[in-house]
């Protein structure tokens, strides 16, 4: 893939610091427009995208809205765009609406279907920018990238001959000069550590697959671990893929992470929920004024309807994330462990526009087996909507349960008798606080500056030989590798040459297992990183817990 990677995972999100949270809680709202549509019927069920685009045109060809357009294009006293004042219109009206109807303009629509497609086209790469230089973070295996020998640590200096170093590249201009369609070729030209002369590439373009499950393991004998990041078209056949590796390995119960997951197709969250149901219980239902009631029942298909499974929640699992949540909370079969999810219970019909552009609309509301809409309030307005989240970092509802808002009038009860409430997420059974002690304000600070993710780049790049010859796989690395005074040194002589005001004072807390992560990451990727940051995961340990408490009879 060609993908920036951020201070914290591989998602090209916006963190920005806020002293009570901790370097990896992100900020999840910008994935949850654009990724938790929740898209529904039209585009995940129908098979026909023709089939509807004549309920859509004009009643009338006397448009006010044209008319108006045509009176601002000829008489406004400056020059004016009428398609960018078009589809500010079109926005505009569409949000007018609700939090998630949307226009997608045509220069937008591949990059915001891309995550969901489950590929695109480009070269194959994982990417940052580092002292302004495009440093290959991993090349993807069975990439083009990856097939003619380009390595993690490579800086890309040229692209067709341009200068790209030292120029305050960006990622927009990176994408715009990296991507392209399959088939089509680029030349680059790399710096690599150890070698004299630069080396040229010439690299053809290819399907990149991007990965919805971030990883799947064994915590501990019998216990897997799977982390999905979005509900894509390729998510359901990923998942199999990971249970039958995991079911080797001897896996007898499972702990789902959703946390952070924006959504995606309603038809993936009922696949993975048919997966845990056994035949005929309901998932989900949609309904809406002019769609009639559609219930969604589990099959005689599911691999693990029978076995301990706990689902992790956090304030950013949205859409797609909550069907598969209260479907499994509301038929008893999970333990939901975590913080009060997003609240977006609403169904968008994607309607493509001839000129390529798109309009997703709300046509209904998704409900739980118990018969919940978990959509949150948006009477108030966009804004308003999305500040909720911070609200309840301000409420302090992120670190006490008792601060949770519940509609108490929205109450329903599971078939065990079990109290769960509507109208603004999912309320998880275990409550798990945000850790804000987990870090000391020195390691945030170095994090969300951007500095440990950059030292750790370049003290892996310097030792990258040493460290691969000396721990054979991740596994190794997780169990052995442990930070000693030589990384602290070499962080502190960084700090200095980068005139940083921020210093390390003794033992920092939470110092060494973000150094382990972020160099195991530049390693060997996810395999390292993920597992040593779950060491001590507060919600992984209450699933534990769960698993390991006697069962009553």
């Amino acid at each position: 893939m060609l993908e920036p990677v951020e201070n914290n995972n591989y998602k090209n999100t916006d963190l920005k610091p806020t002293k009570k949270y901790n370097p990896l809680m992100p900020l999840y709202f910008a994935l949850v427009l654009s990724i938790g549509v929740g898209f529904g019927y039209f585009f995940t069920f129908n098979s026909n995208p023709d089939s509807n685009q004549n309920k859509y045109q004009s009643k009338t060809n006397n448009s006010k809205i044209n008319n108006l357009l045509d009176f601002i294009e000829m008489q406004y006293v400056d020059t004016v765009n009428r398609k960018q004042l078009e589809n500010k219109t079109i926005s505009a009206m569409l949000k007018s609406l609700d939090p998630h109807s949307d226009y997608i303009p045509v220069e937008d629509f591949n990059a915001v279907n891309e995550p969901l497609e489950g590929n695109f086209d480009g070269i194959g790469i994982e990417f940052n920018i580092i002292n302004d230089t495009i440093r290959v973070i991993n090349p993807i295996i069975g990439g083009p990238s990856e097939k003619l020998g380009i390595k993690a640590g490579d800086k890309i200096i040229k692209v067709s001959g341009k200068n790209m170093a030292g120029i305050k590249i960006n990622n927009k201009q990176v994408f715009d000069k990296l991507r392209g369609k399959s088939g089509t070729q680029v030349f680059v030209t790399v710096l690599r550590n150890g070698e004299k002369k630069p080396m040229d590439f010439l690299i053809t373009r290819g399907k990149i697959p991007l990965y919805s499950i971030d990883i799947s393991y064994l915590l501990k004998p019998g216990i897997g671990y799977m982390k999905i990041s979005r509900f894509a078209g390729t998510t359901y056949e990923e998942y199999l893929s990971a249970f039958n590796n995991l079911s080797k390995q001897g896996m007898k119960k499972l702990i789902l992470d959703l946390r952070g997951n924006g959504g995606g197709f309603l038809k993936t969250a009922v696949e993975l929920s048919d997966e845990f149901l056994a035949n005929g219980l309901q998932i989900v239902y949609t309904q809406g004024r002019t769609h009639p009631k559609k219930v969604y029942n589990a099959t005689s298909r599911g691999g693990f309807e029978n076995n301990d499974l706990v689902v992790l929640i956090d304030e950013g699992s949205a859409s797609a994330s909550e069907i598969v949540a209260g479907a499994l909370q509301d038929n008893d079969r999970a333990t939901i462990i975590g913080r009060r999810s997003f609240g977006k219970g609403l169904v968008q019909d994607q309607v493509d526009l001839p000129d390529g552009s798109a309009v997703r609309l709300t046509i209904a509301r998704y409900y739980t087996p118990t018969g919940r809409c978990i959509q949150k309030s948006y009477k108030n307005g966009l804004e308003a909507y999305y500040d909720e989240e911070y609200n309840r970092l301000d409420h302090g509802e992120l670190y006490n349960a008792d601060s949770i808002k519940l509609d108490k009038t929205k109450l329903y009860r599971t078939p065990s008798g079990r109290v769960v409430y509507g109208g603004g997420g999912i309320v998880p059974d275990i409550f798990v606080p945000l850790d804000s002690t987990k870090y000391s304000t020195v390691v945030n600070r170095l994090f969300y500056t951007g500095i440990l993710n950059s030292f750790s780049f370049e003290y892996t790049d310097k030792n990258r030989a040493g460290f691969l010859s000396t721990y054979k796989n991740a596994k190794n690395y997780v169990a052995d590798f442990t930070i000693g005074e030589k990384e602290i040194s070499a962080l502190k002589s960084y700090l200095l040459s980068k005139k940083s005001p921020l210093t390390i004072v003794g033992k920092e807390r939470g110092l060494s297992q973000i150094l382990r992560a972020l160099i195991g990451r530049n390693l060997y990727d996810k395999d390292a990183y993920y597992p040593i940051l779950n060491e001590n995961d507060n919600s992984i340990l209450n699933a534990i817990k769960v698993f390991e408490k006697p069962k009553s009879l």
